[in-house]
């Protein structure tokens, strides 16, 4: 719990006051297409990370797929195919009443990301759909962004983090199983119908 007397900036002069000033490259690094280095970035990442706002609040959800996943239609337009999940549907209907968008794109063993920011719409249009097809299965549906921003960020993050780091990865054994953690969470859940949940969201298979 926190204490009654903490301390909350609430204006921007006094957050900056506690901050150095950003440097050029940190400030004039934002483009307003995909570049050569970006359309790299994108061919070689298997994981994004998309950001929404809803009536809700906002939202962030994981992305991934072989690398390119995500597909470049040209300099200011992406194509995100959506694949099996399950169907909470929290980013696309945010996008409904709300088409601003946020992404982060990682690269293994690349500590720098890109980031993009932009708009998006959802489309079910099989001609942009059909070449993000993977076992034969072409997406239902995937989300056409609007590329409004797009730069690079440095690695600071993942330095910190050693996110690639192979000899820092868990014990994945420290943790409960995904299992049992949804019954904690599950208000009702018996592990039979978790059992009878699973068996469906594997015959549903990742396409």
């Amino acid at each position: 719990m926190l204490p009654d007397d903490t301390s909350f900036i609430t204006d921007e002069t006094a957050l900056r006051a506690l901050h150095h000033a950003p440097l050029s490259r940190a400030t004039d690094k934002v483009l307003r297409a995909l570049d050569t280095h970006c359309r790299k970035v994108i061919a070689l990442s298997p994981f994004c990370v998309i950001a929404t706002q809803g009536p809700k609040g906002a939202d962030v959800s994981p992305r991934g797929d072989p690398p390119g996943f995500v597909r470049v239609i040209d300099d200011r337009t992406l194509l995100l195919p959506d694949r099996v999940g399950n169907n909470r549907l929290d980013a696309m209907t945010n996008l409904l009443v709300n088409p601003r968008i946020g992404m982060v794109f990682l690269v293994p063993g690349m500590n720098e990301t890109l980031r993009i920011n932009g708009t998006a719409r959802i489309t079910d249009d099989e001609r942009l759909l059909a070449p993000c097809t993977v076992e034969r299965r072409p997406p239902k549906v995937g989300l056409v962004i609007a590329v409004e921003e797009a730069f690079l960020h440095c690695g600071k993050a993942l330095v910190r983090s050693k996110l690639w780091d192979a000899s820092r990865q868990i014990d994945r054994a420290s943790l409960p199983s995904y299992a049992e953690m949804l019954l904690d969470h599950v208000n009702g859940l018996t592990t039979e119908e978790n059992e009878r949940q699973s068996r469906i969201m594997a015959e549903r298979g990742l396409y």
